[in-house]
Order: structure tokens, then C-alpha cells, then sequence
């Protein structure tokens, strides 16, 4: 009965040893892009990008009100589009996939969409919104071994994170996501991070199926007209 009790002692201890690194590591990255302090004087954002995909260059804007809005400005082959969420509702206009006008986005999407008006690192806000923590050990990740970090929400929706141990900067994020019905894993690198206005760091380089994003001009902090959150054709 002893050896049992000291077995099970020992594996208790290397649970709480693994919550408290994962802890650890989080601490260190939001510590490498600029501290909490920093992320939490930021309330608005203009982020310019271009992606190029399939030999076409878009073009990106994003203009962000923290907790309150998000519009995506998307401008390819000579046409306009947008995406706005809002913390009620939202809309799509999309003219590049055939859609004459705007439409209204499902209360389910808008619900799924609410994290995205954080302006936050996810790694900042995810004990607030009740999401768990995991670390997963160490993964290779093209010959870098990085800890690897499982956020999952309250609706048990799952972001694994693949961070560099020696900054502490993310370098991929994985999720599984639905897509014309079918769920699909969708993947996200980051490099190229600078320290912008507020101290704080961000990737202007992204990788995934749709195609290399290069961040162009961040703006922290600009003066926002609340109407460009409304639809218009």
C-alpha cells in the first residue's frame, strides 16, 4: 500500500510539475512580445497586408476596436469585399465569390467569431474566458524542438501551439475547422517578428493553404469612425 501511495504521489507531482511549466512558458512568451501592460494599452488597430496566392496579389486591411469591432477590407482582381463582426451581429460582402450584395452572417458564425474582437494575444486572455491549458511536451517543427501548447475553449474547440524555446515567439498554430461542410485542419505560421508602437511584437510574415501574407504597416491606437462597421454595397 505504500509503493502505491508514493506511485501515485509521484504521478500527481509530475501533473502539477507540467500545469505549472505550461504556465511558465505562457508567462515567458507574453513577457517576449511586450508584456501585458503594453497589450492592454492598445484599443484600436489598423493592420495593411498583402497576400499573394495562385500568382494574384490581395490586398488586406484590417481595422480593429478592441472587444467591440472587426472589419476586413479585402481588395483582389478589381473588386472590393468586406467582413465586418460586430459584438451582435455581421455581415459579408464578398463580390469576388459571386455576391451581389451583403449578407447577414448566422448568429452561430457570429458567436464563433467573438474571440476575433480581441486584440489580445490569445495566451493573455485565455484563463478570463475559461479556456484550458495543456502543454504537450516538446515537437520538432523543421528542426526546431518547441513547446507545444493546447488552448481549448469552453465549446471544447482545440488551437495547438507550436512556440520557439528560445524566444518564446509563436511559430505554428493548427486548429480544425469547418469548411463547405466538411472539417478541414487549418495551419498558421508566424516569423518575422518586430516590436512595434506600445512595445509590443507582432509576425509580419504568415504561412497557410491560402497563401504567404506579409504584414505591411501596423497602426496602434488610430482614431476610428464607428459607421465603417456598418454594411454597405
Amino acid at each position: 500500500m505504500k509503493k502505491l501511495i508514493l506511485s501515485l504521489l509521484a504521478i500527481a507531482s509530475l501533473n502539477f510539475s507540467f500545469a505549472q511549466t505550461a504556465e511558465e512558458i505562457v508567462n515567458k512568451h507574453i513577457e517576449a512580445i511586450g508584456g501585458v501592460d503594453n497589450w492592454k494599452k492598445i484599443n484600436s488597430l489598423v493592420m495593411e497586408a498583402s497576400i499573394k496566392a495562385q500568382g494574384a496579389e490581395i490586398k488586406l486591411t484590417r481595422t480593429h476596436l478592441h472587444n467591440k469591432a472587426m472589419r476586413m477590407d479585402i481588395a483582389v482582381m478589381g473588386m472590393n469585399g468586406y467582413s465586418i463582426v460586430t459584438q451582435k451581429e455581421g455581415w459579408s460582402f464578398m463580390p469576388f465569390q459571386g455576391q451581389t450584395k451583403y449578407e447577414a452572417m448566422t448568429p452561430d458564425d457570429v458567436k464563433s467569431s467573438q474571440d476575433e474582437l480581441s486584440i489580445l494575444d490569445e495566451f493573455i486572455t485565455y484563463k478570463e474566458l475559461g479556456k484550458k491549458l495543456e502543454f504537450l511536451g516538446k515537437d520538432d517543427l523543421e528542426g526546431t524542438e518547441c513547446f507545444k501548447l493546447k488552448l481549448t475553449d469552453k465549446a471544447g474547440e482545440e488551437i495547438t501551439y507550436w512556440l520557439d524555446p528560445t524566444n518564446y515567439y509563436t511559430l505554428k498554430q493548427s486548429q480544425k475547422v469547418k469548411a463547405n461542410g466538411k472539417e478541414m485542419e487549418s495551419v498558421t505560421t508566424y516569423s518575422n517578428y518586430k516590436k512595434i508602437d506600445e512595445g509590443v511584437v507582432y509576425a509580419f510574415s504568415l504561412g497557410g493553404d491560402w497563401g504567404d501574407t506579409e504584414i505591411n504597416k501596423i497602426t496602434i491606437n488610430p482614431k476610428i469612425d464607428e459607421s465603417i462597421f456598418k454594411p454597405s454595397n
